[in-house]
């Protein structure tokens, strides 16, 4: 099997959007509203450490992420969303919004940047 076969049943779910969304729910829901709305470049300023970290992921876990940058962002969306019904946490239902697609957007661009360029 080749590394594509191997791809094609990578799914993402909300768990992984919880898991992988950790951070953005760290931050308290009113910083992230303003973040969002300031269509704010927050992976590049992180870059050097999600560089670090890259070296940690499982090749699972890595066909996630390229996954999740190659989704078209209303999909993305959608199980932030449902990841919103499932948890309550206020900053799933911000980065859900329609209004945060230009910063999911950006952001999302900018971490493919980082991580396969």
């Amino acid at each position: 099997m080749d590394s594509k076969d191997s791809h094609d049943n990578v799914k993402i779910t909300e768990e992984d959007v919880i898991g992988l969304l950790d951070i953005f729910t760290k931050v308290p829901a009113l910083i992230l509203k303003g973040i969002v709305a300031g269509n704010s470049n927050v992976v590049k300023s992180f870059g050097n450490q999600i560089k670090e970290y890259q070296g940690q992921l499982s090749d699972e876990e890595m066909a996630k992420v390229k996954l999740v940058l190659m989704m078209p962002v209303s999909e993305l969306q959608e199980i932030l969303r449902r990841s919103y019904e499932r948890t309550g946490k206020k900053q799933l239902k911000i980065l859900s919004d329609p209004k945060a697609e230009a910063f999911i957007k950006k952001n999302l661009k900018e971490l493919e940047t980082i991580l396969f360029k």
